[in-house]
């Protein structure tokens, strides 16, 4: 099967597409706040741990030309550099 070339843009896109619609739902619990969603574009599989490597390898090993966008749960960035990185507004709700 060929490659079709994306964008990155396009890739986040398909992923956020995903995420809202399928996934989100069932990885945004309080044990999961702040851990990486891994989601394969092309199937919607995704894999989720604290920092995405080892949910990126695993899925990887079943899709091996996978094109993966990593989403923190619960947060509007991946990551941080220097600065804060500030939770969502949702409509998911926990009590300590």
């Amino acid at each position: 099967m060929q490659a079709i070339l994306l964008s990155g843009e396009e890739v986040a896109k398909r992923a956020n597409r995903l995420y809202e619609s399928e996934i989100r739902q069932k990885v945004e619990t309080a044990e999961n706040i702040g851990k990486m969603v891994i989601i394969d574009i092309e199937t919607g599989d995704y894999e989720v741990d604290e920092t995405g490597l080892q949910a990126a390898h695993n899925l990887y090993a079943k899709h091996p030309y996978a094109r993966l966008f990593g989403i923190r749960i619960g947060y509007n960035v991946a990551a941080s550099l220097g600065g804060v990185m500030e939770r969502v507004s949702s409509d998911f709700r926990y009590c300590d």
